[in-house]
């Protein structure tokens, strides 16, 4: 099911039974695994990789340089980014790679700074900002994200 508001441009792959709202934004390249539901207003970047399973919730913004394993769950309006230093001039040979292992859960309005990995089945709290790597397992939260 794609909401007829939904913009997903050529090459980019939906799996079946994907359910893919309204206003959502699925740019070439992307590939979006089987079973999946991508809520309303979301921005899926160029090439960006999300397993089967998955739920994205609303006003998600995952850029270039995201890829997301199976069973993986994103609250709402949490943000990816793709580069450390932005500046007007900045080019996409600047992207650092985030990677966020299966089943693993990020909370509403998180925001997961790039370049670094949440690991399998983790678990990021609403709010917390990201600015290192997730150990599989483990609890983060806060600003900077920390474990209990």
């Amino acid at each position: 099911m794609i909401h007829k508001t939904a913009i997903i441009e050529p090459t980019a792959f939906i799996g079946e039974d994907t359910k893919v709202w309204a206003w959502v934004h699925v740019m070439p390249g992307v590939r979006i695994g089987r079973d999946c539901v991508i809520g309303e207003r979301v921005f899926i970047g160029k090439n960006v990789k999300i397993g089967n399973n998955c739920k994205i919730q609303t006003g998600a913004f995952i850029p270039e340089g995201v890829e997301l394993g199976d069973f993986v769950f994103v609250g709402p309006n949490v943000t990816f980014t793709n580069v450390k230093h932005p500046s007007a001039y900045w080019k996409a040979s600047e992207y650092e790679k985030t990677l966020v292992g299966n089943g693993a859960i990020i909370g509403a309005n998180a925001t997961i700074v790039c370049g670094n990995t949440i690991g399998l089945e983790a678990i990021v709290g609403a709010g917390a900002v990201v600015t290192k790597d997730v150990r599989l397992r483990t609890l983060v939260k806060g600003v900077p994200a920390k474990c209990e």
